[in-house]
């Protein structure tokens, strides 16, 4: 594969052509400055020594060196392959609640936007584990495959919101069996899911999901977000109302949250405005033995640009040696006889 690494450069070639224009412009002005004084052709006998086509083979190696060292500023590169990098650390998956629920504001600003705040700042801190996120409400999404690019990461991460998924609800069941098949298929590296809801559902199926898991050697560490007492949802400034006129107020359902957690032998946490959780969590997961995790990666490419410098050197040199007009020593080497 061929590539230039700071392909801007080539624009400069477009003096190629001005510098071409100039000479010409100053070989048909010295021309015309010679006419002044005679007949070019008498002159010619004069001068015998002056070699017109000296000059332009040395335009020629000029303009051609110019053009040379554009191209390596431009830096050509060949090749690319892939190649297995290993290191060592876990992989991670993040199970993040955005039904309406999560818009609650028992927590400042509200349960959301706290909660993003929290995935940004375990992400800033990662440093080898492989991270992915699955967004899920009434049905479950993979907003981002498990990946070491912790910037990307954290781009995903701030865009988390009830908008990601078109049908309400939480199926908790449905994200964690999600998530479990999001996991890579190297069973040497440990495998954690985080799960962070409010834990309202009616989902009959979360306990099986999470059982299941554990059969995978998947622990769950879950993050309570919500009060038991509960607060009222609030979507585009207005409460939400149910069937019966009345405001629908989103509790924290522990119970269950623990029930997953202690079915994988991972962890619960409840969530406070002083303290989220993930950093509770984040030390418990560095407990867990790292695994050999691998990635693929694209070589870096060849450079190529230290040969065309090497070429424009050779070139400038043989045209600083040429000189313009004839060597009496060397006529009977003249190549450029006429």
């Amino acid at each position: 594969m061929f590539q230039f690494a700071n392909p801007h450069i080539l624009w400069l070639l477009v003096v190629i052509p001005v510098m071409i224009a100039i000479l010409m412009i100053i070989s048909y002005r010295n021309r015309r400055s010679l006419a002044v004084f005679g007949n070019p052709a008498i002159l010619k006998d004069l001068m015998p020594d002056i070699s017109p086509w000296r000059v332009k083979i040395k335009s020629i190696l000029f303009l051609t060196a110019v053009t040379a060292v554009i191209f390596a500023a431009a830096r050509p590169q060949f090749g690319s392959r892939l190649e297995e990098q290993k290191s060592h650390g876990i992989e991670m998956m993040l199970v993040v609640d955005v039904s309406n629920s999560m818009l609650a504001e028992d927590f400042a600003p509200n349960r959301l936007d706290r909660t993003r705040y929290a995935i940004d700042k375990l992400f800033a801190s990662l440093d080898q584990d492989r991270v992915g996120l699955v967004v899920f409400a009434g049905e479950a999404k993979v907003q981002l495959p498990i990946t070491t690019d912790y910037r990307m990461a954290r781009s995903f991460a701030k865009r988390i919101s009830p908008s990601l998924v078109s049908v309400q609800g939480t199926e908790i069941g449905q994200a964690i069996s999600l998530a479990s098949l999001s996991f890579s298929k190297n069973r040497d590296a440990g495998h954690v899911m985080i799960l962070i809801t409010d834990g309202e559902t009616h989902d009959s199926s979360a306990l099986e999901a999470a059982q299941r898991a554990a059969e995978q050697g998947i622990k769950i560490f879950a993050i309570g977000i919500g009060t038991p007492e509960g607060a009222p949802v609030k979507v585009d400034g207005e409460f939400i109302k149910d069937e019966n006129d009345e405001m629908v107020v989103s509790r924290l359902n522990e119970e269950l949250l623990q029930q997953i957690t202690a079915a994988t032998d991972g962890g619960y946490i409840r969530a406070t405005n002083a303290a989220f959780g993930l950093e509770e969590i984040a030390a418990e997961i560095n407990k867990i033995e790292e695994g050999e995790l691998s990635t693929l990666r694209f070589e870096e490419y060849n450079e190529q640009f230290q040969w065309i410098l090497a070429v424009a050197a050779i070139l400038l040199l043989l045209e600083s040696l040429l000189l313009s007009r004839r060597n009496p020593l060397l006529k009977r080497f003249n190549i450029f006889r006429e």
